[in-house]
């Protein structure tokens, strides 16, 4: 079964759509996972016209692309860009954690979930910022 469809990852065309489809689903899956670890939901707070977490997501999506985007232009195939995205992922898990840490003065998501906009455009400068950092290390 490897070999099949390892052929046809060797036509461009079912490469890109592969490699989409597994940063497109991914994605989904890491968004869930970054749901699960915020005291608010995101999407229902998106949908009152929360702009400061909106912000938030916006960020994570970015970050979670652009590392998916390092893993897959270095790594030779989809299965270990997948696993080496999902490291990435894992340390931008740990930024978030560090972040709420390293600001005891600042409830970090309790900002975010009263529209604090300066709160969620720093927090998508963190996330986008540290993907390229994250990108860097597992190239």
């Amino acid at each position: 079964m490897n070999q099949e469809i390892d052929a046809l990852l060797e036509h461009p065309f079912m490469e890109t759509v592969a490699y989409f489809s597994v940063a497109a689903l991914a994605l989904i899956l890491f968004l869930a996972i970054f749901e699960l670890v915020t005291s608010y939901r995101s999407w229902d707070e998106i949908l009152k016209g929360n702009i400061a977490v909106a912000l938030t997501i916006g960020g994570k999506i970015i970050a979670i692309c652009n590392i998916f985007r390092f893993a897959e232009n270095n790594h030779e195939s989809i299965y270990i860009s997948f696993l080496t995205a999902s490291f990435g992922f894992l340390l931008l898990i740990l930024a978030y954690f560090l972040f709420e840490f390293l600001t005891p003065y600042i409830k970090i998501d309790k900002e975010i979930q009263k529209d604090n906009r300066a709160v969620g455009f720093i927090a998508l400068i963190i996330s986008v910022s540290l993907s390229y950092v994250i990108g860097a290390c597992i190239t």
